[in-house]
């Protein structure tokens, strides 16, 4: 054990309990001003509404979607994160070569093959009932 090493972590743990004291005084701070400085008023019959650029609410907002809608937006960010793949291989194919380029129609056949699959489940048809 090195000499001094009894002081480091004595200054490590006086910095950490210094910032979790600080940043405790600071959230109490926020709260007694945020008390302080707080306006009650009634509730009015429209303040407590949700409000999307002037349009009146026409329905509940917390309506359910079907699982058929999640499924797809799922899928979506799934194939959407294919392209974060492929663009660096846009970028750099001559650099690599036949061997990039097997790789890259390795992946996309794997991605083709999710694709067969949600055809085949069902997924992409908006016809049938849900899944």
């Amino acid at each position: 054990m090195p000499t001094g090493s009894g002081t480091e972590l004595f200054a490590a743990t006086l910095f950490v309990l210094l910032c979790v004291g600080m940043g405790l005084v600071l959230l109490g701070l926020v709260r007694f001003m945020t008390k302080v400085l707080l306006k009650t008023e009634k509730h009015k019959l429209g303040k407590e509404e949700p409000y999307e650029c002037g349009v009146p609410l026409l329905s509940d907002a917390r309506t359910r979607f079907g699982v058929r809608f999640y499924l797809v937006a799922l899928s979506f960010v799934l194939f959407d994160v294919e392209t974060v793949f492929l663009l660096p291989y846009a970028v750099s194919y001559r650099q690599l070569g036949h061997e990039g380029l097997y790789g890259v129609l390795i992946f996309v056949a794997i991605l083709a093959l999710g694709l067969y699959y949600e055809i085949q489940r069902g997924l992409l048809n908006w016809s049938e009932g849900d899944a």
